[in-house]
């Protein structure tokens, strides 16, 4: 997996999700339980994810240890006062402001998944 880099000037792990989650393990990725996500392929998506990152892209590779994000939006919720919610309802209304090319994030990372289209703009 590569890293996804530095955010606000803290040095990210390389699940691009900063240093306060726990690692998971090998066994814990193999049994990520993906159901149906694969449909999302070639999908923008929502990736909400243990630690204060949330992931905006589209959905290019899903393995059972790490998920590929391409044109993606890597946001540290750390580095601003905004919430999770607010941030993602704004990349829906206006559009992704991908700042990675690129990125993977481990399985065992994500809490959820879904299409930025079914974020509701009410």
């Amino acid at each position: 997996m590569a890293p996804a880099g530095q955010a606000g000037g803290r040095r990210a792990d390389a699940s691009g999700s900063g240093g306060g989650s726990r690692p998971c393990t090998q066994e814990q990725a193999m049994n990520a339980p993906w159901g149906s996500v694969p449909q999302l392929l070639g999908e923008l998506v929502v990736l909400d994810v243990t630690s204060p990152y949330v992931y905006i892209g589209r959905l290019t590779r899903l393995d059972d240890d790490c998920l590929e994000l391409q044109d993606a939006d890597v946001h540290d919720l750390r580095d601003t006062t905004t919430t999770r919610e607010k941030y993602v309802l704004d990349n829906r209304l206006y559009g992704v402001r991908a700042n990675r090319r690129r990125v993977w994030v481990r399985a065992c990372e994500v809490v959820s998944i879904s299409r930025l289209e079914d974020v509701i703009a009410d």
